[in-house]
């Protein structure tokens, strides 16, 4: 299995939401994992996955809909990854691409 965004949009307080789930592969090898995007000022350290006994990361998290979120994995606290799931990519200031996750239920993802 390689890395996987889940989402599903549900009712949260008398509204839609959308509850992402992200997923990397136990190939993946890393001693820790982080989500780090713009919905969290880039902290690297915010939202940590966790591993499962298969070795398979994850974490989920609920985001309001109807946004674009700019976001990249961070391996050990200096490794740099991008998911090849994501919604879309845009060019960063460093020279590479930050993974963008779009939260509106009617948004369609292109696949070639």
């Amino acid at each position: 299995m390689g890395r996987v965004i889940q989402k599903t949009f549900v009712e949260k307080d008398g509204g839609l939401i959308a509850r992402v789930t992200f997923s990397m592969p136990s190939s993946t090898w890393a001693n820790t994992l982080h989500l780090v995007g713009d919905f969290n000022g880039w902290n690297r350290t915010s939202h940590p996955f966790t591993c499962d006994r298969n070795g398979l990361w994850s974490l989920t998290l609920d985001f309001p809909c109807g946004r674009a979120y700019q976001f990249r994995y961070l391996c050990d606290g200096e490794n740099w990854i991008n998911d090849n799931q994501a919604d879309a990519y845009v060019y960063n200031q460093y020279g590479s691409d930050n993974c963008v996750l779009i939260t509106d239920p009617e948004f369609k993802r292109y696949v070639e």
